[in-house]
């Protein structure tokens, strides 16, 4: 049955991928963005859907439309773009958790909220299950994400017992694919950036923190079989690839597959960065239908040099 769905922060990265595949599932979408970090570039393709609309809205502000399920995707999400307002980060998580929660109220709309696995913060269990609580700095430059997601959980779970709001909670992990902002200072965009512009690849640090890494079209999947969920699994629910690599791997990589001649250069690994980071996702095996991510690292990061290649070539 066709269904009316609400993606905010749809014209940004993960964002332009679901409405992609919500439409092409046969529903109606309406994608909501400020473009703070998001792109039109990066829904043109849908503009002449019928079962599609755009608005330019900010989702600190209250938004009144009828729809049957809502994807809440909005907020910065690389440490450029959200260290660049920290205040506006921070409205972003809490005061838009409680538009769109007021909106799934009001509508009866099951909601999905796309958290992260910032809120484990510099974990010390390893790997991160969904009952961690987290080692997280509240005061530190990371804190305007890592504390405005927590809150943002903090809020659906209350909506959710206080109300009766149907939620689903996701924690996203390293997700990486065509569409990456060119410059939004995350890992796997930095270093095929640096690499197809024959420059060196920058390491914060030894290289020896280790990350793990999600092909873009496994983690909508995984999004995906959560909100088609019974009402009873709410999550938290960990999405990501288990697979788990050092920065120093990820970079020896990119610069074999684009056969670049950069060098790698270290510099002073930033406040708070985690030193290791890979999600348990047994959880999500279980109650998503034996999902887990099918795009191994190579043919990933194939790809998503394919996309940088030719969006380079053309002066973005």
């Amino acid at each position: 049955m066709r269904k009316r769905v609400l993606v905010t922060g749809g014209g940004g990265f993960l964002g332009s991928h679901l409405c992609e595949r919500l439409l092409a599932s046969g529903h109606e979408v309406l994608c909501a963005d400020n473009f703070f970090t998001g792109a039109k570039d990066n829904i043109a393709h849908l503009l002449g859907n019928p079962f599609f609309e755009l608005i330019r809205h900010d989702v600190t502000f209250p938004l009144f439309v009828e729809v049957d399920q809502i994807y809440n995707l909005a907020c910065p999400a690389s440490p450029v773009h959200y260290q660049h307002d920290p205040v506006q980060t921070t409205k972003t998580s809490v005061h838009g958790a409680i538009n769109m929660l007021g909106l799934a109220k009001r509508v009866g709309a099951t909601i999905l909220q796309a958290s992260t696995s910032e809120v484990y913060g510099d974990p010390s269990m390893h790997p991160q299950r969904e009952d961690y609580w987290g080692n997280v700095n509240t005061i530190g430059p990371r804190s305007c994400y890592d504390e405005g997601k927590r809150c943002a959980e903090t809020l659906f779970f209350d909506y959710h017992r206080q109300n009766g709001v149907k939620i689903k909670v996701i924690r996203i992990f390293n997700t990486y694919g065509p569409r990456m902002h060119p410059h939004d200072g995350r890992v796997v965009s930095n270093f095929i950036v640096q690499a197809l512009q024959g420059e060196d690849i920058t390491i914060y640090g030894d290289g020896s923190q280790t990350r793990s890494f999600c092909y873009v079209d496994d983690l909508i999947d995984g999004m995906m079989r959560m909100m088609a969920t019974p009402a009873e699994v709410t999550g938290p629910v960990n999405l990501g690839n288990p697979g788990e690599f050092t920065i120093l791997e990820l970079a020896e990589q990119v610069i074999r597959l684009t056969g670049a001649k950069s060098r790698v250069i270290r510099k002073p690994l930033p406040q708070d960065d985690p030193c290791r980071r890979r999600p348990d996702i047994s959880l999500a095996q279980r109650v998503l239908g034996g999902w887990t991510p099918a795009v191994p690292l190579e043919e990933g990061l194939k790809r998503t040099i394919a996309y940088f290649r030719e969006r380079l070539a053309q002066g973005a």
